[in-house]
């Protein structure tokens, strides 16, 4: 910064606008939607709105600077060497910012003039969909920018979406072209940090408020979503001729594919990062999961938003960030194609069979770095020695993993992987380690991370830079040995630099031959004599210089070494992949080895049968409080081998008995087996799944103005236009929400559509005892309970699910459990006790009419209950001894108890 600039806009009664503004506000108009990021020295300073908005963003002081227009100028900033973490703080916030940089030394500056402004402009657009800093990004997921195009529907047609995804932080890029019913599964299958769409889209009445739902969403011009240039801007990124090079794509493919590029040319302003071609994934070979059933399910968050709780929190034992990304997309993405299920399944079964070969790899996986995201920044120009010394490391293990597991007899996706990991030049590792010192900064610009040796020339600039004192006392003894005059000094003097320095005696010695060829005379003094050198002259230059020119030599070789890499790009990003896809392997084949799990048996039937079934989440926060989780069978197979569509449950019970959980587990065992690892179970046995839908629990949408019922008709509507029957649907309290009688007629109507128009495999958990009726009808439909136990009025939770139909629901005992006063209990039971009698209509007006206001809480209500009778059954049980009774003794008194347990007639 200059002085110009200290001092511009620093009398307040000026209301003219500084050079240093002026430049400001030109740069500012340029980027209007981001925060401006403006270098002054040490500090990056944001003004006038940006600065009201950064101070409350981040909680830093709001000062001022100067005037602008009468009125004062609010400044805030940060420091430059802080701004990462401050960066990171906006991102989450779902801000963008420009970064500006000094262009110019400020010493050109002021040869413009004193009040010129050192040159400033834009290096980079940070928004959240297109960081790459290691601080910014979460290691173990991807950070994916999303742009979604759309196709103008002809009159009746639903419309059609193209979508582009890339993570520019490690090279992956995909498209898809999807219809209007899946976009929103498609967007929460993918969880994008940053969405870019056009303006129209943006602005679509029926869209809006799906876009105000997401994190970060940016609209764009026409032109970044012109169908007509697409083509043509997309080649151009990729540096060829037509993008059929990488496949055949579909017009909406590519107008989103191009929208990426685009963006990606815009934020990086000239920085290429290193993207794979586009590859189209093929959306019919995945499981598809709508948003509300990954909510409910919560695969990658718990219903909190935390990551502790949720499915991937329970399964993830990788050891790398690479394999934990890889990991996090397989669960968000289960296949739906039997063969490469399986393959999967062989995969994780090979490494489970071998135990100690599953431990040394695991060992070596540890000490991988994410040589994907470390390739990303050096192709950006953001990787430091660091990031060249991860990469020969990752390579290193890459080398030494691919001799290990060749020789194990791997199946073919391992088989794969090893011939990935062999494909990288092994003197690329080695090249990087022989230039690498073992010490290394983070930043390129501090120097110093070349190795002692590597370079001759670096080694004498540093032996000058770092012991200057050390060179001019060789070179003083040199001289003094040459001419034979010990007492020969080497000096610096301010205006003659570093010369040689004698008494008078030898004065003459140097003035004549040979020696005057080599010292020259320049200076008199009282008793001696001054002489420079041509060598003395040069060494001053270099060891002035010396720091700067080792620098330099430093970043040409990171350069050369940069560009070693980016030559074998293509070969590390496979190398990368193939060691995530190895740590995955190791790690779900650990989870299953050390949970007892179980490989499933996945084909093309419709048959879902398991037997032991656990709640991997539910199990695991059992086992930390020392409780067992109760294991359940279920089985939702067609009829017959030959059925053309899979049973519906109907769960009864009380809450608090599992239904929920027993829900989840098996949703979640499909997931796990389509995903391609083993489940928690004894035995399973998965038909593949196309379309898992959930709709448990209860929450409303007051953003859109929906009720609790309104978001649960809303699911349950989307549920029963698109599920067929090879879709799971779970469905727990359908009905619920509103009156009884609505309720029950609406799970009625849902429960039969189910059987009969989706013919789909359904688990329907409900408390409208009367749908159980339904099985009389409907052939497929099975009745299941969660059993329970009363003793002396207390329920007990037996969390067993087996054949049969809940004679109550136990909801005043759950009741009683939570807290409620012992006098809204009694009340309570008096109630269900009127209403149990048949007549709903007669009871109920006769209990409000014996009911005054504020009833329940009188003193004789709150009185504590009386001691229940004894229990008949209860007594008949405790008489009998089972050691010493007959087989018709036992018989009679099972008939006993039966009379009892009925009662007075």
């Amino acid at each position: 910064m200059t002085k110009a600039e200290e001092s511009g806009g620093a009398e307040a009664a000026d209301e003219r606008v500084t050079p240093l503004m002026a430049q400001y506000i030109e740069i500012k108009a340029a980027n209007p939607d981001c925060l401006l990021f403006y270098r002054m020295g040490d500090f990056y300073e944001m003004f006038f709105e940006d600065a009201e908005i950064a101070s409350r963003a981040l909680g830093i002081a709001l000062t001022k600077r100067g005037k602008h227009k009468g009125a004062d100028i609010p400044m805030a900033g940060v420091p430059v060497e802080r701004a990462g973490d401050y960066l990171q703080r906006l991102i989450a916030q779902g801000f963008r910012v420009a970064v500006c940089e000094q262009t110019e030394d400020p010493a050109e500056a002021r040869k413009r003039g004193s009040k010129s402004v050192v040159k400033r402009d834009v290096i980079r657009l940070v928004t959240p969909g297109t960081i790459t800093e290691e601080q910014l990004l979460d290691s173990r997921r991807n950070n994916w920018l999303l742009a979604v195009a759309r196709a103008r529907p002809s009159s009746g047609d639903a419309a059609s979406y193209g979508l582009a995804w890339a993570d520019i932080s490690t090279g992956a890029f995909h498209v898809a072209e999807v219809g209007a019913g899946r976009l929103s599964a498609e967007v929460a299958r993918l969880d994008p940090g940053e969405i870019v769409l056009s303006d129209a889209l943006y602005s679509d009445a029926e869209l809006a408020a799906f876009w105000r739902e997401q994190r970060a969403v940016t609209p764009l011009g026409r032109d970044a979503f012109d169908a007509m240039t697409a083509e043509r801007r997309l080649s151009a990124f990729f540096g060829v001729a037509t993008p059929e090079a990488f496949g055949a794509f579909s017009r909406l493919e590519l107008t989103a594919a191009a929208a990426i590029a685009t963006y990606v040319e815009r934020t990086q302003l000239g920085q290429r990062p290193p993207l794979a071609p586009p590859q189209r994934e093929a959306l019919a070979e995945t499981m598809a999961i709508d948003a509300a059933t990954r909510v409910n399910l919560e695969l990658l968050r718990a219903l909190s938003g935390a990551r502790q709780g949720s499915l991937i929190a329970a399964i993830d034992r990788t050891v790398t960030a690479a394999g934990a990304r890889l990991l996090a997309d397989r669960l968000s993405s289960p296949l739906a194609d039997p063969a490469a299920i399986n393959a999967r399944l062989d995969a994780v079964g090979w490494a489970v069979a071998d135990g100690d070969l599953r431990l040394k790899l695991r060992g070596a996986l540890e000490s991988a770095p994410d040589i994907e995201r470390a390739l990303a920044r050096l192709a950006l120009g953001r990787g430091g020695p660091r990031d060249l010394a991860a990469l020969a490391r990752g390579l290193t293990v890459a080398a030494e993993l691919a001799e290990q597991v060749a020789a194990a007899a791997p199946p073919a996706e391992i088989a794969a992987a090893v011939r990935d990991l062999a494909a990288p030049d092994p003197a690329l590792a080695a090249a990087i380690m022989a230039a690498l010192a073992d010490e290394l900064p983070l930043l390129k610009r501090d120097g110093g991370f070349v190795r002692p040796g590597y370079d001759p020339d670096l080694d004498g600039l540093r032996r000058l830079s770092e012991d200057s004192r050390k060179v001019i006392a060789e070179t003083q003894a040199r001289y003094a040995e040459e001419t034979g005059v010990k007492s020969l000094k080497v000096r610096h003097n301010a205006q003659l630099g570093y010369v040689v320095e004698v008494a008078a005696q030898h004065g003459d010695k140097l003035l004549g031959p040979p020696f005057n060829a080599t010292f020259m005379h320049r200076q008199t003094l009282a008793g001696a004599l001054r002489f420079s050198t041509v060598e003395l002259s040069e060494l001053e230059s270099r060891i002035a210089t010396a720091a700067e020119r080792a620098l330099a030599i430093e970043l040409a070789i990171f350069e050369r070494l940069v560009a070693r890499v980016q030559a074998e790009g293509d070969a590390i990003k496979a190398a990368a992949r193939a060691l995530a896809v190895l740590d995955v392997t190791a790690a779900l084949a650990t989870l299953a080895a050390a949970e007892d799990w179980t490989r499933p048996v996945v084909d093309s039937s419709l048959a879902f049968r398991v037997e032991g079934g656990r709640h991997p989440v539910v199990e695991q926060a059992l086992r930390r409080g020392g409780g067992p989780f109760v294991a359940n069978d279920c089985d939702l197979s067609p009829p017959t081998p030959a059925g053309e569509a899979g049973r519906i449950w109907l769960v009864t019970g009380p809450n608090m008995a599992g239904k929920s959980t027993f829900l989840r587990q098996n949703a979640l065992i499909a997931v796990l087996a389509q995903v391609g690892a083993f489940v928690p179970a004894k035995r399973a046995h998965v038909g593949v799944i196309d379309r898992l839908f959930s709709r448990v629990g209860a929450a409303d949408d007051l953003a859109r103005g929906r009720s609790t019922f309104m978001v649960e008709m809303v699911e349950t509507a989307a549920i029963l236009n698109q599920s067929g029957p090879r879709a799971l649907v779970i469905l727990d309290e359908i009905g619920r929400g509103t009156a009884t009688f609505d309720g029950l007629s609406i799970a009625w109507a849902s429960l039969e559509h189910l059987h009969e128009t989706n013919r789909c495999r359904a688990l329907f958990a409900t408390h409208f005892h009367e749908l159980t009726a339904l099985s009389a009808r409907l052939t497929r439909l099975t009745n299941a309970t969660v059993r329970v136990k009363e003793w002396h009025g207390e329920v007990i939770f037996l969390h067993e699910v087996a054949e049969g139909v809940a004679d109550r629901s136990y909801g005043i005992q759950v009741a009683k459990l939570a807290g409620l006063p012992p006098s809204v209990v009694a009340r309570a039971k008096t109630v269900l006790a009127e209403l149990e009698k048949g007549d709903r209509g007669a009871p109920i007006h006769r209990l409000a009419d014996d009911l005054p206001l504020f009833a329940a809480v009188r003193p004789k209500s709150a009185e504590p209950e009386a001691k229940a009778a004894p229990d008949p059954v209860a007594e008949l049980l405790a008489a009998l001894d089972p050691d010493d009774m007959t087989p018709k003794a036992a018989l009679e008194a099972l008939y006993r108890l039966k009379t009892a347990a009925r009662g007075p007639s």
